[in-house]
């Protein structure tokens, strides 16, 4: 983020949020929740201690099931109380991730860091929220292929880049009814996952139907049934409207170039690998790809907060291209040490820029970004 944009930044905060399950049960219960919370804690510690339970979820089942065969039959499997401890904070996450925008209407300290603070820890939990419930599954017979999850994976992806590339054409986030349901509904799985065992997802729902051609078919039919239609929707009601930010398809669609160019060489690495390293090393191959599109999607944040042009190119894709290159040619014949060198560099990347940008927003409107008190005035 530039120092001049930063100038810029619009204070204007416009998000809808129409999913029933959030409406009629979750807003309610958040609304009960924030008033126990103490006036001085500030909003984005909320935010971001919610993204710490994911990436603890994350970390915890790395621990226990690092290539995901532990559901597998035959593996030792998951200890029952890390799937209980997994449901809790996963649901603590959840909820801490829907009282702290109350916490800041609460306490008068909305502002567009804590937009950028909030979305951009989203699409970063992405990967950790994915990769944790693929462990309750697992890669057998009776799981999800490495290849598939990876697709699926892509789909996530895609739905969640969707709203705030609505927010960009029409200056309003359609808050994804998809979100909610799947929260609530996988902190429920890992209970009953810690009760019943991950035998019982070996068996079929109805006649051949397995419990995971359900979760794939529910997370494909919602992301394609539900909100790439009402995404569509809401930019052609802006269009028809005259109340779109951008006229220009090209300009519209600009956000889209990014994630189109990770994908293809994230996948052209998967197809071309000599190693076959999307086998060898999921989880971490999971891990890069969820920090690199983190990456991207922060940046079209920060654009539609300033109100300025999405960049056509992320710059991390030009070093990745030159990785991918190496990987797929053999001229970097360890695929594995050559991943992890180049999973520390996005995420150190991506830390470093979101630190960056936190410190020229903090700067530009005097406020602490963990911490409710003002810096002093010189």
């Amino acid at each position: 983020m530039s120092q001049r944009s930063s100038w810029r930044v619009s204070t204007d905060i416009s998000a809808v949020d129409t999913n029933p399950l959030s409406v009629y049960v979750m807003h309610p219960f958040w609304n009960f929740l924030v008033k126990f919370l103490p006036t001085w804690l500030a909003p984005n510690l909320i935010t971001f201690t919610g993204f710490m339970f994911l990436v603890l979820n994350f970390l915890m089942l790395a621990f226990y099931d690092f290539d995901f065969t532990a559901s597998s039959a035959g593996n030792q499997h998951v200890p029952s109380w890390v799937w209980v401890a997994a449901g809790i904070f996963n649901f603590v996450a959840y909820t801490l991730d829907g009282v702290d925008g109350k916490q800041a209407r609460r306490t008068n300290s909305s502002t567009p860091l804590g937009e950028l603070f909030d979305h951009g820890l989203d699409s970063w939990a992405c990967i950790f929220f994915v990769a944790t419930v693929y462990s309750i599954f697992g890669r057998g017979e009776s799981g999800v292929g490495v290849v598939t999850l990876y697709y699926i994976l892509w789909v996530v992806l895609f739905s969640f880049i969707l709203s705030h590339w609505e927010k960009y054409n029409t200056g309003i986030l359609f808050l994804p009814w998809g979100y909610d349901i799947s929260q609530v509904t996988i902190s429920l799985v890992y209970l009953v996952t810690a009760v019943v065992g991950v035998e019982t997802w070996y068996q079929p729902v109805i006649w051949n139907l397995l419990y995971r051609d359900l979760f794939t078919f529910m997370i494909i039919a919602c992301s394609f049934t539900v909100t790439l239609p009402m995404s569509l929707y809401n930019v052609l009601k802006a269009y028809r409207s005259n109340t779109l930010k951008h006229s220009s398809l090209y300009e519209a669609f600009l956000p889209f170039l990014s994630p189109i160019l990770l994908f293809a060489l994230s996948t052209t690495w998967v197809i071309f690998s000599p190693s076959g390293i999307l086998e060898r090393q999921p989880r971490m191959y999971y891990l890069m790809v969820g920090t690199a599109f983190a990456n991207v999607t922060c940046k079209l944040i920060v654009c539609q907060m300033s109100n300025t042009r999405c960049e056509p190119l992320t710059w991390l894709l030009l070093p990745m291209f030159v990785v991918v290159l190496a990987a797929v040619t053999g001229h970097f014949p360890n695929e594995a040490l050559l991943l992890y060198l180049w999973t520390a560099v996005v995420i150190l990347k991506h830390i470093h820029y979101g630190v960056s940008v936190v410190q020229q927003l903090s700067n530009h409107f005097n406020i602490f970004a963990f911490s409710l008190k003002k810096p002093n005035q010189d």
